[in-house]
């Protein structure tokens, strides 16, 4: 997601190996950013490695959040919104920049997440879609069915009805079905589903493998984007592709798509519950009611509406 971002200079991606050779590993970065003379180094994560990693750097300044444990590691705290929190996640980040006096909150509209679009990755997915039959013509909905812990997961069923409905008896639209690597079949078994209650019309569903950059450049292609609260929602939003969203055990003011509000965004939820928001470790009432009791007409309409809204701009 950060490769060739304008705004980077150097980006380091961390292995995660295991045992001695993860030792090796966090003292060779630790060397490498001693070396480096930092100024600032922002934790933005938290976790003990992370908050060791800022530590190793020794920059004059090192900014963190209270946890208990961990402060000693940094030079500036900023307090933490405890959990299950209401407040958007990236507000809760943006304290992290108080220290080095940047004024906010910020905007959606001034500062929306962002990820470098990539010519030759779209020209790669377009043919990809070209190869299953996606002509210049067709709508395409992507419909994102696998989020990393069963809080956040719709019942597959309601997909399988979601696909169904968006496709059959419209043959200008071709449903592009994903999964993460946490469920890697989840869009397989929606697939087949979907295809045996459509038919012959089943051809204008597929689940195809991509990767992040592939995934942006595909939605960036199509008409709607429909899943729940997860990490491909939020490479989502930094396209103009309308997005609908299925939140679970989140609610909207802390996760929805952070991008400019003229893009269209549509939260489907189950509504007030007594035990939403939570903390996402046991479901109290053992039935994840606050996903299973969304139905997938709700998220069916919402998916026309952004539908019919992309048409109108479409054609004006």
């Amino acid at each position: 997601m950060l490769r060739d971002h304008p705004s980077l200079n150097e980006l380091i991606v961390l292995r995660r190996p295991r045992g001695l050779e993860r030792v090796r590993d966090d003292l060779r970065l630790a060397r490498r950013l001693r070396r480096s003379c930092y100024d600032v180094a922002i934790d933005l994560h938290g976790g003990p490695r992370s908050a060791w990693l800022a530590w190793s750097s020794q920059a004059p300044m090192r900014i963190g959040y209270r946890i208990l444990g961990r402060t000693w590691m940094y030079t500036h705290i900023v307090e933490r919104t405890p959990e299950p929190s209401v407040r958007h996640s990236v507000l809760n980040q943006w304290d992290l920049l108080g220290p080095l006096g940047i004024d906010g909150p910020p905007a959606p509209a001034a500062t929306p997440v962002e990820m470098p679009r990539d010519a030759g990755v779209a020209a790669t997915v377009a043919s990809r879609l070209a190869a299953l039959g996606v002509e210049d013509q067709h709508e395409v909905i992507v419909v994102h069915v696998s989020a990393s812990n069963p809080f956040k997961r719709w019942p597959p069923a309601s997909f399988v009805e979601l696909v169904v409905q968006l496709v059959r008896d419209h043959p200008a639209r071709f449903a592009i079905v994903l999964s993460g690597p946490s469920e890697p079949a989840a869009a397989e078994r929606v697939v087949d589903d979907a295809r045996r209650q459509l038919g012959a019309q089943g051809q204008r569903v597929a689940a195809p493998q991509l990767d992040l950059r592939e995934l942006r450049a595909l939605v960036e292609r199509s008409s709607v984007y429909i899943g729940g609260d997860s990490g491909p929602l939020h490479v989502a939003a930094t396209t103009r592709t309308p997005i609908v969203e299925i939140l679970g055990p989140t609610v909207a003011s802390r996760s929805f798509p952070w991008r400019s509000p003229r893009c269209r965004v549509e939260i489907v939820e189950a509504g007030p519950l007594p035990c939403r928001p939570c903390d996402e470790r046991t479901c109290a009432p053992g039935d994840f009611r606050c996903l299973t009791r969304i139905p997938a007409a709700h998220v069916i309409a919402a998916a026309e509406r952004a539908l019919s809204e992309a048409q109108t701009l479409t054609s004006l």
